[in-house]
């Protein structure tokens, strides 16, 4: 019995996973609906607010989803252990433990050509399934301060004698506890996420936040507090400090990036994707593709 519930099990794991199909550009028209994968609980980007979801990027999808004649179908998609592990779940393969369809269209997937080609011990291509195309922003590493207790951030140095709040296992995290030696490790602070961080900050138990600038853009927005400022040091032996931001497809369904990509570079050429940074407090810049 124990061997036939065994078989049974792998029979069933197999068939979901036969079942995960990749939907082309004419069945997506046909079937009148884009089904978008967005980051879950990841604002400012794709988060839900009443029950309602918002961010850039859904309204981003949804302006994507407009340009192309259909409606968008969210899939809120938990982030895995690697960006690997989400371009397998939700553009090429599908997760027969998670019982989630495929997505057509994943956002928020880094536009890096060194990635893309990135080969496992075989020499093949990791990511041989997915196209990654579309760099719609340029995301980059930011610190905030409370001028009431840190009157300037003019290098990471200061944070000797200044606590610092840090997302846990994020690179800022892993930035500031290596630095100089680790000279700056006692004085960097862990919270589970960023919006705690800037608790933190707020409640005085910090006197800054380090973190992905659109994530300090909108918590400064949400706090509307003068006394929290945006620093402009440089971030030595950081490696690279910004990087641009695109979409993912599968392989096969570069019709549909096409598409996408036509109407996004509309958007960003008549400033309305900028606009859209904006009501959300972030500052937008354009990425080099199209400056």
């Amino acid at each position: 019995m124990r061997l036939s519930a065994v078989l049974l099990s792998g029979l069933l794991l197999c068939c979901a996973a036969v079942q995960a199909q990749v939907r082309n550009y004419d069945a997506i028209i046909a079937a009148g609906e884009l089904k978008v994968a967005v980051y879950k609980d990841f604002a400012p980007y794709s988060f839900e607010d009443h029950g309602q979801p918002r961010g850039v990027d859904v309204e981003l999808a949804q302006a994507l989803a407009t340009a192309l004649g259909v409606h968008l179908q969210l899939i809120w998609a938990p982030p895995g252990e690697k960006l690997d592990d989400d371009l397998r779940d939700y553009i090429w393969r599908g997760s027969p433990l998670r019982h989630q369809q495929l997505a057509d269209l994943m956002m928020r997937v880094p536009y890096d050509h060194a990635y893309a080609q990135k080969r496992n011990e075989l020499g093949e291509l990791e990511n041989a399934q997915v196209v990654m195309f579309g760099p719609y922003q340029e995301e980059r590493w930011q610190v905030a301060y409370d001028r009431r207790r840190l009157p300037s951030v003019a290098s990471v140095a200061v944070f000797q004698q200044h606590p610092i709040g840090v997302e846990v296992d994020s690179v800022p995290s892993f930035y500031l506890t290596s630095v100089f030696n680790g000279m700056l490790s006692a004085n960097t602070h862990h919270y589970p996420s960023v919006q705690q961080a800037f608790g933190a900050l707020q409640a005085g138990h910090v006197d800054a936040v380090m973190a992905m600038r659109g994530e300090v853009d909108w918590q400064l927005h949400q706090a509307a507090d003068p006394q929290l400022a945006l620093a402009e040091n440089a971030y030595p032996n950081l490696g690279k400090q910004a990087w641009d931001i695109g979409m993912a497809v599968h392989e096969s369904n570069r019709q549909l990036a096409y598409a996408v990509e036509e109407a996004l570079e509309a958007m960003i050429r008549d400033g309305r994707l900028k606009a859209l940074y904006a009501t959300y407090g972030l500052r937008y810049e354009v990425p080099e593709m199209y400056q």
